[in-house]
């Protein structure tokens, strides 16, 4: 099960006008609980105005090769009115301690030879520059195309780190930048990374049918726009994995079911159980973390996949799904944040 540690903060390094880079420190003891898969993510928790307040974060640092991490960096980019982005580039300071999740997250690549290729837009490059930093450490017969959509050069996160991966790894890694609100001295003119542009670019750069994995990160209509122009150049949906990091309201339309009148869920959580009554237009996780605080959640939007139970028994309806596969919803997975009874009884497994 996951869980909360505080960790102290060792550093703090302004990325661009508006994300940082935070260091934390793990204790010895500790570091087993965040061994960490390229990819994963933190959500980090706090207090303000008597509101609990948690945000998801990803890990941008490459993974270590056996032992646990001593650290753990991640990426914050202010969003605007963010309750904790505003806090951790205006307040969080060397030496403060943080409430950190233990690592959660399967938008991950263990390294392995083949050819990888990830289109990513804004801070969807935190995840990735694990995954591919690890993944050519690792691996000597990897290579990865990164096509990276930023506003500008300014605003471009980890522009340093990437530009290491090049200058170290420049037979086996492949680096494309568009900037959609600057024109570049160099490469590709500048504009919106979407299906119909995305379809046209990406044969031009690599040979798409030989790529094993491709990793889309961003926001929706990136990742929706670019998992369009893959399918429609033939890629199978199962080399296809993506991470949502922002879904404006009413983006997606939402699926809808009569509901009974009264229901009740059983919940199974760190090896023990209990059945409790849903009010009216209560999601399960909700009920659920009414008798059970420590039930995993990170960002209740659908988005972070922290929340993810196996449907033992009973029916449900999910509103919104940006963070289960198709083949997790079909083997039974759902996003308890986002579920809502149709049956009268309902029974979640979320140690499965």
């Amino acid at each position: 099960m996951a869980r909360f540690h505080r960790l102290r903060v060792a550093a703090v390094d302004r990325l661009t006008d508006d994300s940082v880079a935070l260091t934390l420190t793990v204790p010895p003891h500790l570091r087993e609980e965040y061994r960490y898969a390229p990819g994963q993510h933190l959500a980090l928790r706090r207090s303000a105005d008597g509101e609990e307040i948690r945000r998801t974060y990803s890990i941008c640092s490459p993974a270590p090769d056996g032992e646990a991490p001593s650290t753990l960096r991640v990426g914050v980019r202010l969003v605007e009115g963010g309750a904790f982005s505003t806090y951790a580039l205006k307040e969080i300071d060397l030496g403060d301690e943080l409430e950190v999740m233990t690592p959660a997250g399967r938008f991950t690549l263990p390294p392995a030879p083949g050819r990888y290729a990830a289109v990513v837009g804004g801070s969807g490059i935190t995840p990735v520059l694990s995954i591919v930093s690890t993944l050519l450490a690792r691996e000597p017969e990897a290579r990865f195309c990164l096509i990276r959509s930023d506003r500008t050069a300014a605003s471009t996160m980890f522009l340093e780190e990437v530009a290491d991966l090049k200058d170290r790894y420049p037979e086996r890694f492949q680096l494309v930048t568009v900037l959609s609100r600057e024109e570049q001295q160099a490469g590709l003119p500048s504009g919106r990374l979407d299906q119909e542009r995305l379809a046209g670019l990406l044969p031009a750069l690599l040979p798409v049918e030989q790529v094993d994995g491709w990793f889309l990160c961003g926001p929706y209509g990136l990742v929706e726009g670019a998992e369009r122009a893959l399918r429609g150049l033939g890629v199978a949906r199962s080399r296809i994995h993506q991470e949502i990091f922002h879904v404006d309201a009413g983006t997606a339309s939402v699926t809808t079911a009569p509901a009974p009148a009264h229901s009740t869920v059983t919940a199974r959580l760190d090896g023990r159980g209990g059945t409790w009554p849903v009010r009216a237009g209560e999601s399960l996780l909700d009920t659920v973390l009414r008798n059970r605080s420590d039930a995993p959640y990170a960002c209740k939007g659908g988005v972070c996949g922290t929340c993810r139970a196996f449907l033992v028994a009973g029916e449900v309806r999910m509103e919104r799904n940006y963070a289960l596969e198709s083949e997790e919803t079909e083997a039974g997975y759902v996003l308890a944040c986002q579920s809502r009874p149709v049956t009268e009884t309902v029974e979640l497994d979320f140690d499965r």
